[in-house]
């Protein structure tokens, strides 16, 4: 017996080790194209040429990122990047949080059917749509404005229903009752007691929600055509397409367009942590 349990130890053992080998190779992965943005940053543009390359070559050069603090079209594009993703983001979280609350916790006719519809529209590319829509907000004129980039996502997402949907099932059917008992609404027992309860799963759907539409280059690059009306993404484009691009420039600029990101997740990663892996599957 004795034999049995060091030889049960000694496979656990080797399995946490191959685990960590696994992680930390995934983590090279990552981390690695990062490491290499942040290494030419801080280099001139002649030894970021230079063959082979080097993460460190004695010195750091903050030149570039000094040019791109000043440069205006990089506040102007955070600015329309931020008009085009905050109020959709709590908007369109709130309503699929509305949607996901009747599917989780409301009995009506053709619920079942309704939500594998909505699952079923999950599998469709988006690209599907692509064409059709262009064609549709061309003609209502709302080409080269935020609209055709907020409207979408107003009524909210499919997958955000989904997670929303499964995160609420966790909650007992009697705290609802309850509370109805109590003289609460519908509305009242998920604006009083489930959203206050469903924080994390909440701020976790905002941090996903901020990063898709800041991260978000194929939407404006369609609709948007004014230079003033760009999103970050569009600009950091402009400079990757210039004559003059320095690629230390550039990647200069895309540490500092990660800052807003990395900051939010830094700040709110306990509550999206504990979003993520309370959601499960409940059915």
């Amino acid at each position: 017996m004795t034999k049995t349990l060091k030889s049960k130890r000694q496979i656990d053992v080797l399995c946490k080790v191959l685990a960590y080998i696994v992680l930390i190779f995934a983590c090279i992965i990552v981390l690695a194209p990062f490491s290499i943005v942040v290494a030419t940053s801080l280099q001139t543009y002649a030894d970021s040429v230079k063959v082979p390359f080097k993460f460190f070559r004695g010195y750091f050069n903050f030149e570039y990122y000094g040019e791109i603090l000043s440069d205006k079209d990089i506040y102007r594009g955070l600015m329309n990047t931020l008009i085009v993703v905050v109020p959709i983001m709590f908007i369109g979280t709130f309503m699929s949080a509305l949607s996901a609350f009747a599917f989780a916790k409301i009995r009506f006719k053709g619920k079942v059917a309704m939500f594998t519809t909505l699952m079923f529209s999950m599998m469709l590319p988006g690209i599907i749509t692509m064409v059709p829509a262009y064609v549709i907000y061309d003609m209502l004129g709302f080409t080269d404005t935020f609209v055709p980039l907020m409207l979408p996502n107003a009524f909210g997402t499919a997958a955000c229903v989904f997670y929303l949907r499964q995160y609420f099932k966790g909650f007992p059917d009697e705290l609802i009752e309850a509370s109805e008992l109590d003289g609460l609404s519908k509305f009242g027992s998920f604006t009083r007691i489930i959203l206050p309860l469903s924080k994390p799963a909440i701020v976790a759907q905002l941090i996903l929600w901020f990063i898709a539409g800041y991260n978000d280059y194929f939407g404006p690059m369609l609709y948007l055509n004014t230079k003033e009306k760009y999103t970050l993404q569009l600009i950091l484009h402009l400079m990757t397409g210039s004559a003059e691009s320095r690629w230390p420039k550039i990647m200069s600029a895309s540490v500092i367009i990660m800052i807003p990101v990395l900051l939010i997740y830094l700040f709110c990663q306990k509550y999206f942590i504990e979003g993520i892996t309370m959601s499960g599957i409940k059915e």
